[in-house]
Order: structure tokens, then sequence, then C-alpha cells
């Protein structure tokens, strides 16, 4: 045993309830060390022989070098005391608080009982404290818009010196082209069509910019968009068909043009907001620049969320749209440079204002610290979207390393935030995905098809579903192509068929999802999507060449493809098929 290889921590994504009565814990250990791993437990009242019981522990998930081991227990008292028990071979050792044991096995197997207060503890699970994502959000297909660039419904209110709205237009960071709120309302039946239950806006509060990240009054729509009664038309006319809406919070920092950075800048000292940002010195200064701001950006300097004032009139935002409004949930920007103070504070009031809305974070990177259930739902699932590009988009590592690095961030958060993760491909901050597979639809196809099949609720960037083109910020933020002639309508159709496919089968969204084969130096995975009622196995393979792939452990067991309906059965407990260069396969247990 390489002891040194096992880790675990309480109340962490390693000890958490997952519903009222029930806690999952977990311990690591180095990959293919242990014969047997279980959890040693009881009351921490009444920790004895008679009353402590062993539950064995299984492989959760792994990556290149651990296995990750998990065990649910329903402790009767909610209280819990615990140790960990590891087997290999004749030898067996046991892992308390305290550190590592080795003692000879008592008559009930249990091995030694130390005094309780050497174990590990769930101390009480308080419902309060158990995180629950708003249960909607496991069945969501989001489609993200970009107001400007969506739509435009209301000529009245496009810009004199807006562009020509053309399948041939060319978005640069400050020219307009005219969308707008009733563009959308315009076209929810498209959506509907297309499959979508979530829309994602970016930014449509007032603001100087075309991308609205510089916010000038966050109470109000800009006027190129329309009105908060249109928002409000948007909203209800939506939630018609199904569809909810999510909106986009700028909290970190403010646009130049917002009234108390105004004050700030004509009266320095003297103005009543000289404390709603993070300067260093006043008079303020672009150059050198003496106040904080989102990056380097001196047009949006950061707002202080320490100040109480600024705190009441951001969380009376948060309140106001979703109470008064009725949007059903938030994506914070830049949310890992906000204070943790005021994302809990965010927390209550939204949850106050509506309990089922969905509170997403924009990180970048692991995202452990946000996540246990006093602040987000959950996060952007970056990681995820940099995995599935690399193996399937950009052929740049095999289906182990892929393998691992999914896993590797099944096992960072509680399982609630991985059903409910944010899994994009791509977004108005990065290029578009058909663009980074240099054309290939094939290529992209495969992508799609992992993320409309894998754990978390998937989200389309507007245009994708189309085929539109578009490179690094601004070139992905060109207007929607709506003439049919220049529509992709195959990959319009793709969409549809897998968008329909995961709706109509929970176990493709918040079934048990396990790699059945994901080798070193191969281009091919396959994976099981399984709940009560169904189980699929689906097998993709990203790699230049025709692919047999075998796969063990399936008994008498019968499949039909989704692709052709052929029907393919296990023979001596092994599914054989014949997947072409840059396919996939569906298969759907019989």
């Amino acid at each position: 045993m390489l002891l040194e290889a096992v880790y675990h921590q309480p109340k962490s994504q390693y000890a958490y309830a997952y519903d009222d009565e029930t806690l999952h814990i977990r311990v690591r250990t180095k990959r293919g060390d242990m014969d047997r791993v279980s959890v040693v437990w009881g009351d921490k009242y009444d920790f004895q022989e008679s009353t402590i019981t062993v539950t064995e522990m299984s492989i959760f998930t792994q990556d290149t070098m651990f296995d990750y081991y998990q065990a649910e227990v329903k402790p009767p008292f909610r209280r819990f005391a615990y140790a960990f028990k590891f087997e290999k071979g004749n030898r067996t050792v046991y892992l308390n608080e305290v550190g590592f044991n080795e003692e000879k096995l008592l008559s009930t197997g249990v091995g030694m009982l130390w005094s309780p207060s050497g174990m590990f503890e769930y101390p009480f699970l308080n419902t309060i404290d158990v995180k629950r994502p708003p249960e909607w959000v496991k069945d969501a297909v989001f489609y993200q818009i970009f107001p400007e660039r969506f739509a435009s419904g209301d000529p009245s209110l496009t810009p004199a010196h807006a562009e020509p709205w053309t399948s041939e237009s060319i978005p640069t960071r400050t020219n307009f082209f005219g969308g707008d709120l009733q563009g959308v309302i315009d076209n929810l039946d498209y959506l509907e069509e297309l499959g979508i239950t979530c829309i994602y806006f970016t930014p449509f509060f007032e603001a100087y910019s075309n991308h609205k990240y510089d916010t000038i009054d966050y109470l109000k729509v800009d006027p190129q968009f329309g009105d908060n009664e249109t928002a409000r038309k948007l909203v209800e006319a939506a939630h018609e068909r199904g569809i909810r809406v999510m909106l986009d919070a700028v909290f970190n920092h403010s646009g130049y043009y917002f009234p108390p950075f105004q004050d700030v800048l004509k009266h320095g000292e003297k103005s009543r907001f000289s404390k709603w940002f993070h300067t260093r010195e006043l008079p303020l200064s672009t150059n050198p620049l003496n106040y904080h701001t989102f990056g380097f950006v001196a047009e949006m300097p950061k707002l202080n969320t320490e100040n109480p004032e600024v705190k009441a009139y951001l969380l009376e935002a948060a309140r106001y749209w979703v109470e008064d409004i009725g949007v059903d949930g938030w994506r914070l920007d830049v949310a890992n440079e906000v204070d943790h103070r005021f994302w809990r504070e965010f927390r209550d009031t939204v949850k106050q204002a509506n309990p089922d809305a969905y509170i997403l974070g924009e990180i970048w990177h692991n995202s452990q610290a946000w996540l246990m259930g006093d602040q987000f739902d959950a996060v952007m699932n970056y990681p995820v979207t940099n995995s599935i590009l690399d193996f399937f988009i950009k052929d740049e590592i095999d289906a182990e390393s892929f393998m691992s690095r999914l896993d590797a961030t099944l096992i960072a958060y509680p399982k609630q935030a991985n059903e409910v993760a944010f899994n994009l491909l791509d977004s108005h901050d990065t290029p578009r995905l058909l663009t980074i597979a240099e054309g290939s639809k094939q290529r992209m196809k495969l992508a799609v098809l992992f993320q409309l099949t894998y754990t978390g609720a998937p989200c389309i960037y507007y245009g994708d579903e189309i085929g539109m083109e578009g490179g690094p910020d601004p070139g992905c933020r060109k207007p929607m192509i709506w003439e049919e002639r220049y529509q992709d309508q195959d990959l319009f159709a793709f969409y549809q068929t897998l968008i329909s496919l995961r709706r109509n089968h929970r176990a493709l969204r918040d079934g048990t999802f396990r790699f059945l084969s994901a080798e070193k130096q191969e281009k091919f995975i396959a994976y099981e999507r399984t709940d009560e009622f169904n189980r699929f196995v689906i097998v993709i393979n990203s790699s230049l060449n025709k692919q047999t792939v075998t796969l063990n452990e399936f008994g008498a067991s019968s499949f039909r493809s989704l692709n052709d309906e052929e029907k393919i059965e296990a023979e001596s407990g092994r599914l054989t098929m014949e997947v072409e260069p840059l396919s996939a396969m569906i298969l759907k247990e019989q």
C-alpha cells in the first residue's frame, strides 16, 4: 500500500450531505492499489463494537494517478463518526483523524475500536446546510444570446449608426447592428422548435458599449433593447413556452458612465460615492491608472462590494429582476474577484425572491470554495470545455487523458454541483466551435454529441446550430443569420435530434455516467448513461481510422443502434462494433 497517496478531508467534497438523510463519503488512494476499501462508522455518542457499521466503498471515479472511492450512508441520528479500512492481500490498515493504524482484527471483523474523539466526524446533518440546486437545471438545455446580435424586432430602437444586418456582416468591438428584446420575443418559436429550455442573456442593462458589460444602470433595460416592460413581456412569453430566462450580473465592476463613478471623477474625495470603488488615491487618473478595474480596462472600474451602499444597490438589482420581472437565474461575471461575503448575501437575497432561481458563477478554474452550498449552485464548466475541445476538436490528448481530466472534475465538487454544471463549448468570449474545428463539421458533431449526453446542463451559443463561424472576440459576435439559404439545416437537425433524445431520456441528463473504455494512446471512448428505465452505451471515434471496439461485462444484453436501428447483441458478455472515422454510435438497451 502506498499510504502517502491516501487523502480525505472532512466537511468538504470528500464528505458532504447529498440530501436530508444521505451523506457521501469519499477517500482517495493510489490507482489500483487496494483490494477493498470500507468506511467504518457509527454514532459519536454510541461508538462501540455492537453499534459500528462497516460499509464497503466502490470506485466512484479515477484519474491517471488515483482511485476515488465513495460510499452513501444514512446515519440514523444524523450524527456520523467514521474511519476508513484499507485491505490489500493479508494487510489491513485503518485511517482516522489521528492517522494510520494497523491492528489485529476483532472477532467482528471491525478492527480496533478507537475512542470516538479520534474519529473523523460529520457532526450533524443540518438540513439547512444541504446544497440544493434547482431541480429544473438538470433537465435544462441553455441557449446563449448576445442581445445586440440575435434579432431586431423593433426598428425604431435601432441606433442611427447601426450597420446593415446581413450574412456578410463583420462585427468590431465598437459597431452596432440593432438587436433588441423584441427580436428575441419574435423568435421564441424558433428556440422552442430547437428544444431550448432556458435562455442565457449576456447583459441587457443600460450601458455604453455593444457588449453591455460596462453597466450604467443596473435597474434599467438599455433603451437600444427596449424597456423593462419589454423584458417582463419577454419573460412571460418565454415561460408560456416552457423556456426559462437567466440574466448576466456584472457586479465585479461598473461602466465608466455609471453615475456614481462619474461623480467620483468630478468631485474626488468630496463625492459621496468615493468609497464605492477600489481606488488607490484621489482624484482618479487613467494615465497612470490609479484605481482597480476589470483587467486593465479603465472603462470598467471595480466596485467595492464591501461597502454597505454598494451592496444594498446591487442586491436590490438582484432582487428586482428575479422577483419583479420574473427571471429564473443569474450568471455572475468575473465571480471569483468578488468577496465571498457578498456572494453569500447575494444568495440569500436571490433565494428569498425565488428559491428555485439558478445561481451560476463565471469561474474558469477549480471552484470548490464557491460550491459548498452557501454561494453558487454551479459554475461555468471550463475544465470540461477545454477537455472536450482538446480531445474531439484539436486532437491534442488521448482517451485516457480525456477520461482522467473529466473524472478529476467529478471528484472536485459535490455531486449536486456536477449535476447542474454549466457545460459550454464556446461563447461570446471564445472563437466559435466550428472555427475552432477548422470547419470540420464531423469533429464539431462529436463534441456536441458528448456535450449533450454528459452530466450537467449543456449550453449552445447562438448560431452554432446553423453553422455560424467566427474567431476570437469580436469575430465570434456576428449577427445571427436568419436567411435559411445561408443556414446549415443538416446541423440544425443534428442539434434538434440530440436535444430531443436528451430531453426524452432522463438517463442522458442525470443518470449514472461511467467510462467503459478510454485507453492510453487511443482516440476513441465508450461510456454509458443509465437510470432505472434506460441504459445507453455511446461510442465516439475521434480518430481518422475505423475502430473495432469491444466492450466487456455485458452478459446477454441486447442493444439497438439509434444510428441505423441495427440490433447488436453481446456475445459471451462482450459487445463488438465497428465505428467509422470521426463518427459515433449511440446504443440503447432493449
